[in-house]
C-alpha cells in the first residue's frame, strides 16, 4: 500500500508544470555613435534555469518624437528573424549567442534618423516573467566627449599636481637637512684640527740655538775670571 501511495505522489509531482521564475534582462543605458559607423546593442539576461532551447529574444525600435515602437528583430526557435521592411532592413545583423544568453544585434550605416530607444526582451522558459531592458542610440557627426571624461582628466591633472608638490617637498627637506648635515661636519672637523695644533705647540719644547748657548757660556766664564783677579 505504501509503495502504491509513493509512486502515485510521483506520478502527480511529474505532471505538475513547474513553477516560472523571473528573469532579468541587461542592455546598456546610453550609446553614441558616429554618422556611417555600425554599432552594436548588447542584449543578455539571467536565469536560475540552464538555458531552454526555446529561447527568444526579441528587439524593437522607438524613433525620438515616435509615438510607438516597431519591431525589428525577433529570434525564436534557433532562427532569427530580421526586418525586411523597416527603417534597419539590410542593415540589421543578429551577432549574439543563444547559447550563452547573448542576444546582441549589430546596426550598419547609422544616420541622424536611427536616433532613437531600443528595447530587448527575453525570454527563457519556463522563466518567461521579466522585464525588457531599453538602450538609447545617439548618433553624431563627432562624438562629444562625456562629462565623466572631462570630471576624470580634472581629477587625474589636480592627484598629479599634489603628488610633484609633494616630492618637491620632501626633496627640498632632503636637500637642507643634507646641507645642515655638511656644515655641521665641517665646523667640528674646523674645531678638532686647532685644538689639535694647539695641543702640539704646548707640547713641543723649546728649541735653543746652540749658538747661543756657547756664548752665554763664554761670557759667563769671562765673569768669574774678572772676580778672582779682582
Amino acid at each position: 500500500m505504501l509503495t502504491i501511495l509513493a509512486l502515485a505522489s510521483v506520478v502527480l509531482l511529474g505532471i505538475v508544470p513547474q513553477q516560472s521564475e523571473a528573469i532579468v534582462i541587461y542592455t546598456g543605458w546610453e550609446r553614441h555613435a558616429l554618422v556611417g559607423s555600425d554599432i552594436r546593442l548588447s542584449c543578455s539576461f539571467f536565469s536560475w534555469r540552464w538555458t531552454s532551447d526555446d529561447v527568444t529574444f526579441s528587439w524593437s525600435y522607438r524613433a525620438d518624437g515616435a509615438r510607438d515602437a516597431i519591431s525589428i528583430f525577433h529570434y525564436t526557435g534557433g532562427a532569427p528573424y530580421l526586418d525586411n521592411k523597416g527603417p534597419f532592413r539590410d542593415r540589421l545583423e543578429f551577432v549574439g549567442n543563444p547559447g550563452r544568453r547573448d542576444g546582441s544585434i549589430l546596426l550598419k550605416n547609422l544616420d541622424y534618423g536611427d536616433n532613437g530607444t531600443f528595447t530587448c526582451d527575453a525570454k527563457n522558459p519556463p522563466d518567461i516573467v521579466g522585464r525588457a531592458s531599453s538602450v538609447r542610440l545617439l548618433v553624431f557627426e563627432k562624438v562629444p566627449i562625456q562629462a565623466g571624461v572631462i570630471t576624470g582628466s580634472i581629477i587625474g591633472a589636480v592627484l598629479g599636481l599634489l603628488l610633484l608638490i609633494v616630492v618637491i617637498y620632501y626633496l627640498m627637506r632632503f636637500l637642507v637637512a643634507r646641507r645642515v648635515f655638511n656644515l655641521s661636519v665641517s665646523k667640528h672637523g674646523k674645531k678638532g684640527k686647532g685644538k689639535e695644533g694647539s695641543q702640539q705647540r704646548q707640547a713641543s719644547p723649546l728649541v735653543v740655538d746652540p749658538s747661543k748657548l756657547k756664548a752665554a757660556a763664554s761670557e759667563k766664564k769671562k765673569q768669574e775670571s774678572r772676580k778672582d783677579k779682582k
